[in-house]
């Protein structure tokens, strides 16, 4: 795996969202959107969808398929739930770190083979308790802990070093590689290495191929894909859609509540500084499946990527009536002055293009 070279002109980002105070638009955040269906065309997009970023935690459940394809997930007996924490950005509540426990006693290792650090818990509630009682976090509330017990599982399969599985060298890694490259489109020298926020090695690749990645996941029609990979993909998908909790949390977090409200149509997976992607699964507007990927280009996590996130998919027609209204507190946000006064508000304003048509693409 070869480091990409870094590009010598800065793209150029269009407006996403203002944060709008009075009369006045007090600040912008901009950066780039891509829609590719299941055949990889690009039917929507904004900004400069060429633009090479990490894929951080949206390469999730990407990270997870050779677990399955491997065979490993069977070998060990990982439930649907613990696959789906294994593709997911856990909270740290205890249904998580029960899950991660349990499947670390069923590859005969404990938390101590776990590379990933510690944080504090996601969930407010879990963390200010652990604070009150003067507890520090430990390694199963990482958000990744599910990841990496999923890469210390495909290790043992292997025969592979546990102690190095987080080794860009290790043949974990290089499994994963290989996925990425081949629902990326993306040669292996040619993608970008780092290191990410949890050790170990994370993805940079265009916007458009990440967009690209997330339409192969939903699309079984996708000839790309051996067949061994497509009944991954079927695997995964069903895993993070029918248990969206172990993906995000039982509370206030985005990829949960959006899997919820689109019913198991939409699989969701945010990566940190501004990263988001989706598949939506193949239905009457997209019989091919439809993969979303976007960069915020200032990072910005909370208030810039849901508002995003949802116009996108509004814009998109993949989200009825019923999924808009239940996803109406992270559509957008109001701006509060510090006696909780409303002075302004945090919306989108942007519009999809149509890059064969070179005009507006979708307004519903």
């Amino acid at each position: 795996m070869n480091k990409q070279q870094h590009p010598t002109a800065v793209p150029k980002s269009a407006p996403l969202v203002e944060v709008r105070r009075g009369a006045i638009v007090e600040s912008r955040h901009r950066g780039h959107i891509a829609a590719v269906d299941g055949s990889g065309a690009l039917v929507a997009h904004l900004g400069a969808p060429e633009t090479v970023t990490y894929l951080r935690s949206s390469a999730k459940p990407h990270q997870a398929m050779p677990l399955i394809t491997s065979g490993a997930a069977d070998r060990f007996g990982f439930t649907a739930q613990e696959i789906a924490i294994a593709c997911g950005s856990h909270s740290g509540e205890p249904i998580h770190t029960e899950a991660v426990a349990a499947m670390l006693r069923k590859i005969g290792l404990d938390e101590s083979a776990l590379k990933c650090g510690t944080h504090e818990p996601f969930n407010r509630e879990v963390a200010r308790a652990m604070r009150e009682r003067g507890e520090l976090p430990n390694i199963l509330q990482n958000n990744c802990s599910g990841k990496h017990t999923g890469m210390l599982a495909l290790a043992l399969h292997l025969g592979a070093s546990v102690e190095t599985y987080d080794q860009p060298n290790n043949p974990v890694q290089l499994a994963i590689a290989r996925t990425v490259s081949q629902f990326s489109d993306v040669p292996e020298e040619e993608i970008a290495i780092g290191v990410d926020g949890c050790g170990v090695p994370v993805f940079g690749v265009a916007v458009r191929a990440m967009a690209l990645m997330y339409a192969r996941l939903v699309s079984s029609l996708t000839t790309e894909l051996a067949a061994d990979a497509r009944a991954a993909c079927e695997q995964i998908v069903s895993a993070m859609t029918t248990y969206p909790k172990m993906v995000g949390g039982t509370t206030e977090r985005f990829d949960t509540e959006l899997m919820r409200a689109t019913r198991g149509d939409v699989v969701s997976k945010v990566g940190a500084e501004g990263v988001y992607t989706a598949g939506i699964r193949p239905c009457e507007k997209w019989p091919r499946g439809l993969g979303l990927a976007f960069k915020v280009e200032d990072g910005e996590d909370r208030r810039a990527r849901p508002t995003v996130a949802i116009e996108s998919l509004r814009q998109l027609g993949v989200l009825d009536a019923e999924a808009l209204q239940a996803l109406a507190p992270y559509a957008k946000f109001p701006v509060r002055n510090h006696r909780g006064d409303t002075v302004g508000e945090i919306c989108p304003s942007f519009t999809l293009w149509s890059r064969n048509a070179n005009s507006i693409a979708f307004d519903v």
